[in-house]
């Protein structure tokens, strides 16, 4: 257990959370739903990051969405901010340690699918990781050599999907390309990354998902559509635009995650 977790320990005594929950741009109100919560700033866990993002409050709340314990963590660190994969290490594998079974992630998105347009909430089911960065350089021993084949676990898809219908709630599934940024994507490279499968770009949550899944961590991951990428209409492309569109399907997202953590078997 690293020191990230003995401190959560010490916090809330005898808590042990079965989902962690990474919230991104947009998603931070939905620490609000947590019931019974301890909040700890990230700068109060040692290597926990400092997030530079607006809409990434830097807070971890600890407490129950239903019935199930739960670890929300309000924003995360992105590769752009310093050119480093490894940055979300130690609160993946602290949620681990303090006890999550299974890890949701969120972020914002352009669509690389005209059917998958703007406010719309997208499961993913497969990454590229056109990045081609990975946060496990530098380890040694056969542990970093992690199986990506389902990734994204079919019974957590299927359980979103049951939630996403009891909220109605269209959920569609696609590919995420994770791109570097902190700029946005080309015309050129939106079309490359079309030819290539993908059916949503964005700047994160590869990363955490290769973390978790060294260490056991089942995954579900889900994008809003905050606009089409480059290329694909006339709308300037903009941090400010993707915050009013994600803030504005939040709720939608809000909804089907809070139905996914209660109904969650026991």
């Amino acid at each position: 257990m690293n020191e990230a977790a003995y401190a959560i320990v010490k916090a809330k005594p005898d808590f042990r959370p079965r989902v962690g929950v990474i919230l991104g741009s947009g998603l931070g109100p939905m620490a609000q739903d947590v019931a019974d919560a301890t909040v700890i700033e990230y700068r109060d866990l040692p290597g926990f990051p400092r997030p530079s993002v607006e809409g990434h409050a830097g807070k971890l709340s600890l407490g129950r969405i239903g019935n199930t314990p739960v670890a929300v963590m309000q924003g995360r660190s992105h590769f752009y901010e310093h050119g480093r994969a490894d940055a979300m290490k130690v609160p993946v594998r602290t949620l681990q340690a303090i006890g999550c079974e299974a890890l949701l992630l969120t972020n914002a998105a352009g669509s690389l699918d005209l059917e998958v347009g703007p406010g719309a909430i997208m499961a993913i089911n497969d990454h590229i990781n056109l990045v081609q960065s990975s946060p496990l350089y530098d380890e040694t021993g056969n542990g970093r050599f992690v199986d990506m084949v389902g990734a994204y676990d079919a019974g957590l898809r299927k359980a979103a999907q049951k939630a996403a219908a009891a909220v109605g709630l269209k959920l569609p599934e696609g590919v995420y390309v994770w791109f570097s940024g902190p700029h946005f994507e080309t015309p050129a490279e939106v079309r490359f990354a079309r030819l290539a499968g993908g059916t949503a770009a964005g700047m994160s949550t590869v990363p955490e998902v290769i973390l978790a899944r060294q260490v056991g961590l089942k995954v579900a991951a889900f994008s809003i559509i905050t606009n089409l990428g480059a290329g694909m209409s006339d709308a300037p492309l903009s941090h400010e635009h993707t915050m009013k569109v994600a803030e504005a399907a939040a709720g939608d997202l809000r909804r089907l995650l809070n139905r996914m953590i209660a109904d969650w078997p026991s």
